[in-house]
């Protein structure tokens, strides 16, 4: 072999693509070529062995009106959307959702907006929505145009869920990735009456590691909660209780994410 090999230096390169295939590639010992580019590093597909798929994978008609004897008015009070939630604010079944970034109220329209929406985007033999929040069971009441004042409360016109800041909406999951279901999220996060996002399992810890982060790191000592404890100019006698209680991040039904 150690003739060719000599042969094969003496040839110049423009003409060496004529030559067998293992004196092309360099030739080894035996004309065995050798690899010379490394080893290709792909990522793993990701496991979806611990999912499963409910019998009826798509979100559940909600009702109009609440199924109870008699529904009486309730008056419209704000602390229904104020503050942080503290229900449904972790993943339960799902791997992506919709998460609230500001308080509001439901009603079906959206309800319905959302189902139909979800539910002609995924694939029910891979993918799966749950509901994260109740069907609408708060009453809402609204005079007739044209009415006068005075008469009292008027009749019921509609129901409506509230829904507070930092909650999930609903869920989807599956054998599926989160672009695959990003998109229409999207679609239904910006049609909501309040704030939204389309969120992850690992976006959602994300956000939450900056927020605590961005605590820590702050360097001003004046911050709102040590003035308004304070009590500094006397201001906690033009400040709401809640803005005591909820150290400033919320102007009634908003979230001040900026705001440490």
């Amino acid at each position: 072999m150690a003739a060719p090999l000599r042969h094969f230096r003496r040839v110049p390169a423009m003409w060496r693509w004529r030559l067998p295939g293992p004196l092309r590639a360099g030739g080894g010992p035996g004309g065995v070529a050798v690899p010379r580019a490394g080893l290709k590093k792909w990522t793993l597909p990701p496991d979806y062995s611990g999912i499963t798929i409910p019998e009826k994978p798509k979100l559940k008609f909600m009702d109009k009106v609440p199924a109870v004897p008699k529904v009486r008015r309730e008056p419209r009070r704000l602390r229904d959307i104020r503050g942080p939630s503290q229900v449904a604010t972790d993943f339960t079944e799902g791997q992506y959702g919709i998460l609230a970034l500001g308080g509001g109220y439901l009603h079906w329209g959206h309800f319905e907006m959302i189902r139909l929406t979800i539910g002609r985007s995924i694939d029910p033999k891979s993918m799966f929505a749950v509901w994260r929040v109740p069907a609408p069971y708060k009453s809402v009441t609204r005079k007739s145009l044209g009415h006068r004042m005075g008469g009292g409360k008027g009749p019921i016109d509609r129901y409506v869920t509230a829904v507070k800041s930092g909650r999930l909406v609903v869920e989807v999951g599956g054998r599926c990735e989160f672009g695959e279901v990003r998109p229409f999220l999207d679609r239904v996060a910006q049609k909501l009456p309040f704030p939204a996002v389309a969120v992850s399992r690992e976006s959602l810890q994300e956000m939450r590691r900056e927020e605590e982060q961005r605590r820590l790191d702050n360097q001003n000592p004046w911050t709102f909660e040590r003035v308004v404890t304070s009590n500094m100019l006397g201001m906690r006698k033009y400040l709401s209780p809640y803005d005591l209680q909820l150290k400033g991040r919320y102007w009634g039904k908003f979230f001040l994410k900026h705001r440490v």
